[in-house]
């Protein structure tokens, strides 16, 4: 028999997707009933998704300065409101749990209020959707986000849930690199970040010596409309590459790595860490709140990773940086013991607990006196 039912909101990307999966899982093992509230772009990542049902709310951002837009962004957020409180009335949860991204806005505004609600912030600096409803939830959790500042009494650190594949990956020892043998490079980036790397890493790949670049076995993600181009660039180097858009395995691909050059969302550096790989990280240099570059700053803290910003990058500099690595695999070792140090694989079963605390009644304050 269910404990009853909790809804999960996020936006349709991985990064918002991918710590609610995991979230999803772990309190689908303990007998409740999940339901996912979602937008259109999620289909892609959801094929593991332990929910009963699926529902996409209409969701847009009322951001820029065009007032016509911002007319209409405010428009689709109250058909959304609309429908999620249709929704949360047919479903009755106990609680509804937010991931960020603008498709959470209505369901949590419409369920704050009326019922247990919590947010979790995957990164150093909070979204915008997160932050319109700080001042509404009971509570928020945070991965990288610290317990300070104006809802200071309201957020818990739990750390950034990581996929049951994740865990899974994370159980393989990190292989250092020999003095012979496959070197294995993993390169990945986002939808907004995949196409700088497939213009650069080819031609970095090609700076290097001939002796190790025939060693270089490499996983890159890359955009659709790159895929042929970066595939081309790579067999006229003599590079065996495996280039794709999706990879439904990067955790696996991940813990076979040797060094990891990456975009530092949240859920990417999270994983990172908890498989315990050593990494390149590039923050995106678009993002609007810096959150990648604090991301990526936390984990360089102590020792796991290399923070390098795009505009000081050109192909010299990413081949002379692997080839110093490649050829120092001490350091690379050392980077993912700390990398694997700061990972948090068991952040799931604590937002897990938290969630069903705030199910039964309980209050934030009661929740910290509990954790000091």
């Amino acid at each position: 028999m269910t404990k009853g039912v909790i809804l999960l909101c996020a936006g349709g990307t991985g990064g918002h997707l991918f710590p609610a999966e995991a979230l999803a899982h772990e309190l689908h093992k303990r007998g409740w009933t999940i339901h996912l509230a979602t937008d259109k772009r999620a289909q892609q990542y959801t094929a593991n998704f332990p929910a009963l049902q699926t529902h996409v709310i209409e969701a847009a951002s009322p951001s820029g300065m065009n007032p016509i837009k911002i007319v209409k962004a405010v428009l689709v957020l109250m058909k959304g409101m609309r429908t999620s409180r249709q929704l949360i009335g047919d479903l009755k949860p106990k609680a509804v749990i937010g991931f960020g991204g603008y498709p959470t806005v209505p369901p949590l505004m419409a369920a704050a209020g009326k019922m247990p609600t919590m947010i979790h912030e995957q990164n150093a600096v909070a979204g915008r959707a997160n932050k319109m409803l700080a001042k509404r939830v009971t509570m928020i959790a945070g991965g990288f986000l610290k317990a300070e500042g104006a809802f200071a009494d309201k957020i818990i650190e739990t750390g950034n849930p990581v996929r049951p594949a994740v865990k899974e990956a994370s159980a393989k020892a990190y292989a250092p690199i020999g003095k012979s043998g496959p070197i294995n490079l993993v390169v990945f980036g986002g939808s907004q970040g995949a196409q700088f790397f497939s213009k650069t890493i080819p031609a970095a790949l090609a700076k290097l010596p001939e002796g190790l670049r025939a060693r270089i076995h490499l996983t890159q993600q890359a955009r659709p409309e790159d895929e042929d181009e970066a595939r081309a660039a790579y067999a006229a180097i003599g590079v065996k590459a495996v280039v794709s858009s999706f990879f439904s395995d990067l955790p696996n691909s991940i813990s076979n790595a040797h060094l990891v050059m990456a975009r530092s969302g949240a859920s990417t550096v999270s994983e990172v860490a908890a498989i315990g790989r050593p990494a390149i990280f590039v923050p995106y240099p678009h993002a609007l709140d810096h959150d990648q570059a604090a991301n990526a700053a936390a984990l360089e803290a102590v020792g796991g990773a290399k923070v390098m910003r795009q505009s000081d990058l050109d192909a010299d500099i990413i081949a002379a940086e692997f080839e110093r690595l490649f050829q120092s695999p001490d350091e690379l070792t050392n980077m993912a013991a700390a990398a694997k140090a700061a990972g948090k694989p068991q952040a799931d079963i604590l937002l897990a607990d938290l969630t069903e605390a705030i199910a039964s009644g309980k209050s934030v304050a009661e929740l910290k006196a509990a954790q000091s």
